[in-house]
């Protein structure tokens, strides 16, 4: 057998590091394009929310991107959620440490007068849920009411424990004229397997910097907002347990939809009968359909690859026309404050 030479050995070394950096930088080219490859939101054309001029005890809210959601009376503020900072994708997919942006909360608090906050209610506990609540609640007077998961996240960072309340499933919570009901749910199953990403609970205060890793996703909630003028259903995950609803009615669901698509129409129309026939509710608005890993007031879907939500909205336009033709589909654009009950006279 003749021996191998080492020019010959150089020679294949040299052939297959340019293999490899070729495959690499090809790879590297499709992942960034098909990160890059977006369905438009133009694309869907439901019709905008009826607008009127809001009198002074008319029920507003503001959508502030993925499932933040600030409902305001003119007297009392219940905010959901409170989703500021917005790590960045490579905080995310390195596993780097973050923490609250403060300035980003000052701002958002100062800019869309957040000044009357009773209540801080994140819908479960995943860092894009609940990573600032402890920032806001200390800004604020506000009670930070969630899972014990949620109250270890808060007493992480500082919030007296007056402030924290642990929620009771189907118990009821005064804030002014708000009527709060928190009903013990399920996150969607969107993980490997039918599995839930973070699973598990907070056990002791959470304290950042912390990896996104950190914020388990504790108790998921229904969070049942009512009013005298009329009642929102807010629903942060795609999770839902069939008759959870019986007997509860709605004029608007707020329909958390990350990563649906990837569960299939099947179980698309299951949430959508348990959350909106159900209730009966009349208009229906899709949250949770952008890109949280985006800057504060940056609305951009998700890449196609990981969720499609133009397909998505074909299966609600179908759904809604087999189950319920009298409800109404809207989008909620960002920062833009809208009463929720306009049919409601001003004198009611």
């Amino acid at each position: 057998m003749r021996a191998i030479t080492p020019d010959e050995i150089k020679g294949w070394a040299k052939r297959a590091a340019i293999a490899i950096t070729a495959v690499v930088v090809v790879g590297s080219v499709a992942l960034v394009w098909l990160w890059r490859d977006r369905p438009a939101l133009e694309a869907i054309d439901w019709p905008p929310y009826p607008t009127i001029e809001p009198t002074l005890d008319a029920v507003t809210v503001t959508w502030l991107g993925v499932t933040t959601l600030l409902f305001d009376d003119g007297e009392t503020q219940v905010l959901i959620d409170g989703f500021f900072s917005r790590p960045s994708l490579a905080d995310s997919v390195l596993g780097r440490p973050v923490s609250n942006d403060a300035a980003r909360i000052n701002y958002v608090l100062d800019e869309y007068r957040m000044g009357r906050l009773a209540a801080i209610i994140p819908v479960h506990s995943h860092y894009d849920h609940a990573m600032d609540i402890g920032a806001i609640a200390n800004r604020s007077s506000a009670s930070i009411l969630g899972s014990e998961t949620s109250a270890q996240i808060a007493r992480g960072a500082g919030v007296p424990e007056d402030q924290i309340i642990v929620a009771e499933d189907g118990a009821k919570y005064e804030f002014g004229r708000f009527t709060v009901t928190m009903m013990v749910s399920t996150h969607a199953p969107i993980g490997w397997g039918g599995s839930v990403p973070f699973a598990g609970t907070v056990d002791e205060p959470l304290e950042t910097p912390a990896s996104i890793s950190a914020w388990r996703v504790g108790e998921s909630y229904t969070v049942v907002i009512a009013h005298p003028h009329g009642t929102t259903i807010v629903q942060g995950s795609a999770g839902y347990s069939d008759h959870a609803l019986d007997g509860v009615r709605a004029d608007i669901v707020m329909l958390g939809v990350a990563l649906l698509e990837g569960l299939g129409r099947d179980y698309a129309e299951g949430y959508w009968r348990a959350l909106v026939t159900t209730t009966g509710a009349a208009h229906v608005f899709p949250i949770h359909f952008d890109d949280y890993t985006q800057p504060f007031g940056e609305v951009r879907l998700m890449p196609r690859i990981l969720d499609n939500f133009l397909n998505t909205a074909t299966w609600f336009d179908e759904l809604r026309a087999i189950w319920d033709s009298d409800t109404r589909l809207h989008l909620p654009e960002f920062g833009k404050t809208v009463v929720l009950y306009p049919e409601v006279a001003p004198e009611a």
